[in-house]
């Protein structure tokens, strides 16, 4: 496994580790009718997987970010370049084949959008263990120097379910803090490893506590549960679609209400919300102002197809129009 040119010389302040990221096909109509032939008004093809939206917001907001991972050699053209333009520093290595593709069918009439993801490649247990290694030696490298580390996304099939475990006790032991945004097996895995701050959506976290979670009341007990736990993380924060999201220390909980914004696409919302979320551990900025940062990121990337965020100015004017309600 090769690794890639790097953009810039200066220490980047935020990793993401993007283990499966992905090219997101997104195509919009005006009223999908499933099992009949649909006109699509317009389509676009972009760089995507969650580790790879973080860092795009990220680098929208002006915040120097590198990524590292893996990336396909037959397809990697369109990520150099995307890289490129973002100036993201560019720490991936690179496998035969193809990066997975995933379709986003965005309908402008009532307002769903049907996601089709590939699972990614299927990895020998000989290529995981160098991707692994791969990502490892990038972190010795940039950890040191940088203070937050994003692990988010889905695993390819073949990696180890404790990938993110390894990872976070690696990066944690030399000075970074990690950001843990997973599913499944790996959330629970990296949970023993204590990552600094996890964002799991409602569903997720039903999940990982095997129950389901219809009432506010029951995820706020959850996600307290969660920082009562052994390696407990520092922060909770709970994503809940159209309700807002829950952000959760041991001082405070707090219910941050949405904006009232035109959705366009509701892909990569949580991924821009973690991007708020390591703008507002890099401020040091306080619960409260971290809860209308965060939602204020998620909320811009509904106006947008594509991991994209409009302007700072725009985003800090949304996060003054956040509601942020106390939780008893």
């Amino acid at each position: 496994m090769t690794e890639s040119d790097v953009l810039g010389s200066a220490s980047p302040r935020v990793v993401t580790v993007a283990l499966n990221p992905a090219l997101d096909h997104t195509i919009e109509f005006a009223g999908l009718q499933l099992g009949s032939v649909n006109r699509a008004l317009r389509m676009q093809v972009d760089v995507g997987g969650k580790a790879i939206n973080v860092a795009s917001c990220l680098a929208d907001f002006g915040v120097h970010v590198a990524v590292t991972g893996q990336l396909g050699r037959d397809n990697a053209a369109l990520f150099e370049e995307w890289f490129q333009r973002k100036r993201i520093a560019n720490h991936c290595g690179y496998l035969d084949g193809l990066t997975r593709v995933n379709t986003k069918l965005v309908d402008t009439v009532s307002g769903d959008t049907t996601d089709l993801n590939m699972p990614g490649p299927e990895l020998t247990p000989d290529a995981a263990g160098d991707l692994l290694e791969h990502v490892l030696r990038s972190l010795d490298r940039l950890s040191e120097r940088t203070p937050w580390v994003v692990l988010s996304g889905s695993l390819p099939p073949g990696m180890p379910v404790d990938a993110y475990a390894v990872i976070t006790r690696r990066v944690q032991a030399a000075g970074a803090a990690v950001l843990l945004d997973t599913s499944g097996a790996p959330l629970r895995a990296a949970l023993t490893a204590g990552p600094r701050l996890i964002k799991p959506n409602r569903h997720e976290l039903a999940e990982l506590v095997g129950e389901p979670l219809e009432t506010l009341e029951a995820t706020v007990a959850a996600g307290r549960a969660l920082l009562r736990g052994e390696h407990a993380p520092e922060t909770v924060v709970v994503s809940l679609g159209a309700d807002g999201a829950l952000f959760l220390n041991g001082e405070q909980a707090l219910h941050a209400l949405p904006a009232p914004v035109t959705v366009r696409s509701t892909v990569g919302a949580g991924d821009a919300m973690v991007a708020g979320l390591i703008v507002a551990r890099l401020d040091n900025l306080p619960l409260r102002a971290t809860a209308r940062l965060a939602t204020a990121f998620s909320a811009a990337k509904l106006t947008r197809l594509g991991p994209y965020l409009p302007p700072p100015e725009q985003v800090r004017a949304i996060a003054g129009q956040i509601s942020v309600l106390p939780i008893d």
